[in-house]
């Protein structure tokens, strides 16, 4: 409980203070570059699914410093970024013996630095970028976020490709308090036909562990894409992706364990896929997003094929508090068979799962999701939203994955559970508070209760509901 009050009080006293100042700082110059900075800090409490093999209701903290350095010319700019991340109260019981494994994130970022306070400094990002009138070109430590390329002018069209398209292939996996970036170059075209982007390199370690200097040089990503807009409220993507894992880890799939552990070839894995995003102007102001992945390569020694779709409309009428009315599905597929020479779960090869899946205990693999979220602006300075999910697993014989991709050398970075023949995962329903302080300082509330089914019940027999409350400060300086 000491520890629980000093978190909050900590959070709350400094949103306290930062009240005071409403004005954008100016940024500070030294030897020509800007120095500019971030500082977020998050109380986190977690009650994952019940279980008396761990503890599965716990609070910690969480901070993330970022300072970087940049300068800009006509022709080049560099910027190099240094991130802090501190973490502290982990609970060092909250991993049980499978299948139950780690209860929620206190349990990863515990088993991943073996410590209940730890805190580091690494490289976040260092770059040079060569610019030309239509071109850019960057090499070095960077983050990327695949869907963010060409953001569209339209500020609706832009919020849904920010909340609704990005990082569900490639992204930064920023909700952790270390994050992801990628060594390596990147490439952007505003040509007339529009806007072509390419990237590849390696993944930087990270996400639960503090130490992210390292890169993971057996991960190899790539990316390229090709986007359009046929109107000023409309537009399309064609994107292609390849991934590579050398590293010589036991693959989280529905095979026996005597089988996986026998299987250390390497993962490559190939795609193609797009979206479609258009508003209307017609009353309500109604939109349409289309969003689809096909997967070919290997997995290991068997064949991968896998594919993934979400379909989701919505209306913002003008009324008062400005509501926005989201309804949409999203099917990403299972493999039905476990013990043939095909593996069909589709595989989101470095996403950012937070942004589609808010209380983290699912993702994309094996996943059926069909959600109702509604937005609200009582305020200028104030954001309300609130979702509700049905959540399913696509195939019974297939598992229950959590994760989002590789972030060091000795673990797959995904996990998964049997579904004991199941396919009910559960209900979430969850409300979240976003409140600008200042124009530089933001305070954010969530709150999430999952209502476990099937598919939980019978991992966490003791019980199969669970809930996730934060409160995070971040400030810009």
């Amino acid at each position: 409980m000491r520890k629980k009050v000093f978190t909050l009080l900590v959070i709350l006293s400094t949103a306290a203070l930062s009240v005071q100042a409403q004005q954008t700082p100016e940024p500070l110059r030294l030897w020509g570059a800007d120095i500019t900075g971030s500082l977020r800090i998050r109380g986190e409490s977690w009650d994952w699914f019940d279980t008396e093999a761990g503890n599965d209701d716990y609070t910690f903290a969480g901070a993330l410093l970022r300072i970087s350095a940049a300068r800009t010319a006509p022709r080049f700019d560099w910027q190099v970024e240094a991130a802090a991340p501190a973490l502290l109260f982990l609970p060092d019981d909250a991993v049980a013996p499978p299948p139950q494994g780690q209860l929620g994130f206190g349990g990863s970022y515990f088993a991943a630095n073996r410590e209940t306070d730890t805190a580091s400094l690494f490289l976040k990002q260092a770059f040079v970028r060569f610019k030309s009138q239509s071109t850019s070109t960057r090499l070095g430590r960077f983050e990327f976020i695949e869907g963010t390329e060409a953001m569209p002018k339209d500020p609706r069209l832009a919020a849904l490709r920010r909340d609704r398209i990005a990082h569900r292939l490639i992204g930064n996996f920023g909700f952790t308090h270390v994050g992801r970036s990628i060594d390596g170059a990147h490439f952007t075209c505003n040509c007339p036909a529009g806007n072509i982007t390419a990237m590849a390199g390696f993944p930087t370690r990270g996400v639960f562990d503090v130490d992210g200097q390292k890169t993971l040089d057996d991960v190899y990503i790539g990316y390229g894409s090709f986007t359009r807009a046929f109107s000023p409220t409309g537009e399309w993507r064609f994107f292609v992706t390849t991934y590579g894992d050398d590293r010589n880890v036991i693959k989280t799939d529905n095979r026996s364990a005597a089988v996986r552990n026998l299987d250390r070839e390497s993962i490559a894995v190939h795609s193609l896929g797009g979206h479609y995003l258009h508003r209307f102007d017609a009353a309500l102001s109604p939109d349409f997003l289309f969003w689809g992945n096909w997967q070919t390569g290997d997995w290991g020694t068997q064949d991968h094929s896998a594919w993934a779709v979400a379909i989701e409309g919505g209306v913002a009428p003008s009324a008062r508090w400005n509501p926005s009315i989201r309804g949409g599905w999203f099917r990403g597929s299972g493999d039905p068979s476990p013990n043939d020479e095909d593996h069909e779960t589709f595989f989101p090869m470095l996403p950012t799962p937070r942004i589609y899946a808010r209380y983290p205990f699912f993702n994309s693999m094996n996943n059926e999701d069909l959600f109702l979220s509604l937005g609200l602006k009582p305020a200028s300075t104030v954001t309300l939203r609130a979702d509700v999910h049905r959540l399913s697993l696509s195939e019974a014989n297939d598992l229950w994955y959590v994760g989002g991709g590789a972030f060091e050398d000795s673990s797959f970075g995904y996990a998964g559970r049997p579904s004991n023949g199941q396919t009910s995962l559960g209900t979430l329903v969850d409300v979240s508070v976003d409140v600008a302080l200042s124009s530089v300082t933001s305070l954010g509330l969530y709150f999430a209760r999952a209502l476990g089914s099937d598919v939980v019940d019978r991992i966490y027999p003791d019980g199969a509901d669970g809930s996730f409350v934060y409160v995070e400060l971040s400030r810009r300086f």
